[in-house]
């Protein structure tokens, strides 16, 4: 268990001004057709988990608790009943529909009332996070409860994503999306902290050329601001993007590798909420009768 130890968060959601956090698994997937023709892509298996756990673990890394998960009306069935309300991992987790993707900064219209004022934290659902200092940087991010807060992450393919630009100094000159001419190598993975003003200055987007409210115009609304802070994630954190067959596979096969060799599992919820105090022995116990047999609940019952 002394692996594991470093996944406690700083604060809990005991505390009344703590963030809440939404998961964005909406969209039709259409990358990984025929795979998602029938099934939303954050409900198929990343290895031996949904894909949908390892942002939902992600937020539980930073301490956050209330989560709302957004999809379509089609979908949002089968994450009710994979997810529940939550309860089984010291969570509360809510439902809404997206009828038809408007962009990533659309999450918070459609969140407005869970929001209910606090500051918050929108994870994408196919984005998946692992690192030996990752819960300490989510955490610093989840305790700023001004502004907004971004990550910056190296990659040789910048154009592909996000991309934001550091002057000399270090300080941001400026954020694209998607630009044909990156200026830089670091692209903005799909996590992103915002205080409890990030309602309103949503509300005032207006939609791009293609039509979306994009996330990138509202980090450049705090940017402009002087009030948006990035921080990189270096070498020993690993983000990966699980859209498109060939992605997928790298994420299925990082963590089989990973798993294999250490006996310690990524984005394992029952796990975090035991470890963190979200849950009792007793809690633990009705993951393990439920998943009696397998190598899952196998593991749970070496907790």
């Amino acid at each position: 268990m002394n692996a594991i130890f470093n996944i406690r968060p700083k604060r809990l959601a005991a505390d009344p001004s703590m963030r809440k956090g939404i998961v964005l698994a909406g969209g039709t997937g259409s990358r990984l057709f025929p795979m998602t023709h029938s099934v939303s892509k954050q409900l198929i298996p990343v290895y031996d988990k949904p894909m949908i756990y390892y942002p939902l673990t992600a937020l539980m890394l930073a301490g956050i608790r209330e989560i709302l998960v957004i999809s379509t009306p089609y979908d949002l069935p089968g994450f009710r009943h994979l997810l529940e309300d939550g309860s089984q991992w010291g969570l509360e987790i809510l439902y809404a529909e997206q009828p038809k993707p408007e962009g990533l900064a659309q999450a918070f219209l459609i969140g407005e009332k869970f929001i209910d004022g606090k500051p918050v934290c929108l994870v994408l659902g196919d984005n998946l996070f692992y690192g030996n200092e990752l819960a300490a940087s989510l955490c610093a991010a989840a305790s700023r409860m001004e502004g907004a807060t971004i990550f910056g992450y190296h990659t040789k393919a910048p154009e592909q994503y996000g991309v934001v630009e550091f002057d000399s100094d270090g300080g941001v000159v400026s954020i694209e999306e998607k630009p044909a001419h990156p200026k830089s190598n670091y692209a903005i993975p799909g996590i992103y902290f915002f205080d409890d003003t990030v309602v309103e200055r949503a509300k005032k987007l207006k939609p791009s050329a293609r039509g979306e409210l994009e996330i990138s115009d509202l980090n450049r609304v705090y940017l402009e601001r002087g009030e948006l802070k990035v921080e990189i994630l270096g070498r020993g954190t690993t983000w990966l993007d699980t859209g498109t067959p060939d992605s997928l596979a790298d994420a299925t096969q990082f963590v089989q590798v990973i798993q294999q060799r250490q006996g310690l599992k990524i984005a394992c919820p029952e796990e975090l909420a035991f470890v963190q105090g979200r849950i009792d022995r007793e809690k633990l116990n009705e993951s393990v009768v439920k998943y009696d047999g397998t190598p899952y609940g196998d593991y749970l019952k070496s907790l």
